[in-house]
């Protein structure tokens, strides 16, 4: 829940008797379409994605990996949502996106930008440090319907090799925060690409130096009144759970954020999975 919350009894808060005062948001790397991925190809995929997110309630989402042809598959599948978002090649429809989806009934779009990690982050394409991969983040102004709460949703994806780029999209992230939302809420999600003992992490959430003096973001994960649920891990390679170390896809909140659960997804169909990342849910 986003701004002042009421005492709420435990009973209230397993019972979900708040329901509507709080809303879903989900972390989900979907796999881009990849021709080679046999049994897991996205058009056998696609349909477990969107039943993931409606059966799990979702009411806002960011996607990382995905291509527009994914964009257009979720659109049509998941009529009930809106989505923000570029590709991260050209600031249009080339490459990869990191959208960001939200229910139309719920949330009101106020404004919306995406900008690249990178040392020239408003340049379209660009990438720096030892980034292999150009990277985004796709970031949107929200009004919740339900309570007139103003907050912002970052949504990103960074590299996967380079452990200077990483630490550097950390403190760019955090900067950005500050300058675009100052002291509103914020939720960020993402495929980060390091785990909880790494320098990028703990320069988001503020356990190592960070970029001046930027104010840092919490895990949602250990702000969750009702603990944790779920296996640790997120990325799966379209296997059962594996090490602690896989754990690189977190949502992180700033301010007036309550967290009321947290978990990560680890639905099966017949031994198959929708994606090679579970996708990390936190109800706020």
């Amino acid at each position: 829940m986003l701004g002042a919350i009421a005492k709420i009894g435990a009973e209230q808060l397993a019972t979900g008797s708040s329901a509507g005062r709080f809303f879903r948001i989900v972390s989900y790397n979907i796999r881009y379409d990849n021709p080679m991925d046999g049994e897991n190809v996205w058009a056998k995929r696609k349909s477990m994605v969107a039943s993931m997110i409606r059966f799990h309630h979702a009411d806002i989402f960011g996607v990382q990996e995905a291509l527009k042809n994914q964009i257009d598959d979720l659109e049509k599948l998941l009529p009930e949502f809106n989505w923000h978002g570029v590709g991260r090649d050209d600031g249009k429809a080339k490459g990869e996106f990191s959208a960001i989806f939200y229910r139309k009934d719920r949330f009101q779009p106020l404004e919306g930008s995406t900008f690249w990690l990178s040392e020239t982050p408003d340049v379209p394409g660009s990438k720096s440090w030892d980034a292999a991969i150009t990277r985004i983040v796709t970031w949107a102004e929200f009004k919740d319907k339900a309570t007139d709460k103003i907050f912002f949703h970052f949504n990103t994806h960074f590299d996967h090799r380079g452990v200077r780029a990483r630490e550097e999209s950390a403190r760019l992230l955090l900067s950005r925060i500050e300058k675009i939302a100052g002291p509103s809420p914020v939720v960020v999600t993402g495929d980060f690409n390091f785990n909880e003992s790494s320098p990028g992490y703990k320069i988001l959430t503020g356990a190592a130096e960070a970029a001046g003096s930027q104010q840092t973001l919490s895990d949602a994960r250990y702000l969750s009144l009702n603990g944790h649920h779920g296996p640790t891990t997120t990325f799966n390679s379209f296997k059962s759970p594996g090490a602690a170390e896989s754990k690189i896809d977190f949502i992180l909140v700033k301010g007036t954020v309550k967290v009321l659960q947290h978990g990560v997804l680890s639905d099966v169909w017949d031994g198959r999975l929708p994606s090679e990342h579970f996708p990390v849910l936190a109800e706020v």
